[in-house]
């Protein structure tokens, strides 16, 4: 290229340069094509869609990547185009249904016509996992802040509050609390694909391939709601606890000071 070339564009090296380097990404973008199928990062984004919870005034938009969108077309769901096309908001777009397949279709991911979902259709169903996440978050924060658990748990804990009742209610309730400990822990370790990420399991295959089947159905909201409650719970059996020591505190200092009197009068009628 003679020199003159590019400066007679009004084009500087570097510019020249970025050029180039840009024409080599599109052409090494379209070696990865064949047949109209192009090789892709599961992680890339497919597409963004407003959240369906929000108020008008703050409705928030959530990233579907490829790995998402295979999920969905994959057990247990299987989701046929209709239900897909509804979930990205798709439905209502022209040519809505067919630009979807030919779409997915050159991702290389089968979305055959005339396909029947395996999975019932929840309301969980009509959410992307991004969403679905942030209403599990939203659901622990208020399991948190505003469950009544000092209330619920007292109110429990007088219903067996006599002396002779005591030691036993309280045995039952800590060995609650440690098999409600080892279900969290075990849930605490499930490592179901979400979003972008596809972590490495930890537990057993036997045991998270279930784990993953509920993450799958309620797209990832199930685990850590399940969660939110079994910390909840574990928050009202601490204040059934707090409430049975002080009631077996108070009414055993209450008999000590009793016998005290007692004893003390019964001198007072000696002398």
């Amino acid at each position: 290229m003679p020199r003159c070339w590019g400066f007679s564009l009004g084009l500087t090296r570097e510019s020249l340069r970025y050029h180039f380097r840009l024409m080599s990404a599109v052409t090494s973008f379209l070696s990865l094509c064949a047949g109209g199928t192009c090789v892709v990062n599961p992680t890339d984004l497919f597409c963004s869609v407003p959240g369906r919870l929000s108020l008008l005034s703050s409705t928030s938009k959530y990233k579907v990547t490829i790995a998402e969108v295979k999920r969905r077309l994959s057990p247990p769901e299987c989701l046929n185009a209709s239900l897909l096309g509804g979930i990205l908001r798709r439905a209502k777009s022209k040519n809505g249904g067919r630009c979807l397949r030919e779409k997915l279709d050159r991702l290389g991911l089968n979305l055959p016509a005339g396909r029947r979902k395996a999975a019932n259709v929840t309301l969980l169903t009509s959410l992307v996992e991004g969403e679905a996440l942030h209403l599990a978050r939203d659901f622990g924060y208020t399991c948190e802040t505003e469950f009544p658990s000092k209330a619920v748990g007292e109110h429990l804990a007088r219903q067996h509050s006599e002396p002779k009742e005591t030691s036993a209610r309280k045995k039952m309730v800590l060995a609650t609390k440690q098999i409600c400990k080892e279900f969290q822990d075990l849930l605490s370790q499930d490592r179901s694909p979400l979003g972008s990420s596809r972590p490495t399991p930890i537990l057993d295959l036997d045991i998270q391939r279930h784990l993953t089947h509920f993450s799958l159905i309620t797209h990832g909201f199930g685990t850590p709601a399940v969660c939110a409650a079994l910390s909840t719970f574990q928050t009202v059996l601490s204040e059934m606890l707090n409430y049975l020591d002080k009631n077996s505190s108070g009414k055993t200092s209450g008999a000590g000071d009793q016998q005290i009197n007692n004893k003390g009068g019964d001198r007072a009628s000696t002398d």
